[in-house]
């Protein structure tokens, strides 16, 4: 398991903080799949530090619960990503500590691969929602892997993701035994600002994606000091932007 409560607390926000821009893009792409009517009730399961959580009260203009097992990632998003409208709870995916069917949607944003047991999650996730209420799957998917620039500097990366990440039909059998309705597919949401090359050496720089903690530490040291050498020669090239799967589950009627 990851640690949260560590290292990866004090590196997240400087190496995975979202810009408003992108907050706002990202709250939009869920609002095209929830009711036009306001307010409605949200929960961020596995809000972290509290990237998106008060976009959702904005969007929403109703309670948003941010679930984070992680203390320390808990106390930051509590001091630095505090709004009215938002509850920040200690708790787990496998036992969310809301009512039944008491939030109109949830969020999954780059925590599913971090669940201990992905079915019971699933089926709390089911219990918590409102019917005809849905959830977002924003993942990784093992079998739809971008093509990340930076893979090239860490050879064993690319495989290790593959291995963190379920396939787009084993996600959608995991929702379906839970009681939920799976798209056949995942949507794909552009949401991130262009970076030159230097500025996503930097983000990378601070080591705050999980891979990375699966990484031999030769391979780290070798690979960021090669990405160091790169940017310093090329520091205003603009990489691509990839797109980011999201797969739609709703609970029925």
């Amino acid at each position: 398991m990851v640690d949260y409560d560590g290292r990866l607390s004090s590196v997240y926000t400087a190496g995975r903080g979202m810009s408003p821009g992108e907050v706002q893009r990202w709250t939009a792409a869920i609002a095209a799949y929830m009711p036009e009517e306001r307010p409605l009730t949200f929960l961020d399961l596995g809000s972290g530090t509290g990237r998106l959580t008060p976009g959702l009260a904005e969007v929403f203009q109703g309670p948003v619960y941010g679930v984070e097992p992680s203390d320390r990632m808990r106390e930051i998003a509590a001091e630095t990503a505090a709004h009215p409208a938002v509850t920040y709870l200690k708790g787990g995916a496998e036992d969310i500590p809301l009512p039944e069917a008491s939030v109109d949607g949830v969020l999954m944003f780059l925590s599913f691969h971090h669940f201990r047991d992905q079915q019971k999650a699933l089926t709390e996730v089911h219990r918590v929602l409102e019917p005809a209420g849905v959830a977002f799957l924003r993942s990784q998917f093992s079998d739809q892997m971008p093509d990340l620039f930076w893979y090239d500097y860490f050879p064993s990366a690319r495989e290790v993701d593959a291995a963190m990440y379920r396939s787009v039909d084993e996600c959608r059998t995991l929702a379906h035994a839970a009681g939920l309705l799976a798209a056949d597919a995942p949507v794909w949401v552009s949401t991130e600002n262009p970076r030159t090359f230097r500025e996503a050496a930097e983000r990378l720089s601070h080591r705050a994606f999980s891979t990375f903690e699966h990484l031999p530490e030769d391979e780290l040291d070798q690979g960021f000091a090669r990405l160091a050498a790169d940017a310093d020669q090329d520091p205003d090239r603009r990489l691509p932007v990839h797109p980011a799967a999201m797969l739609i589950l709703r609970r029925p009627r």
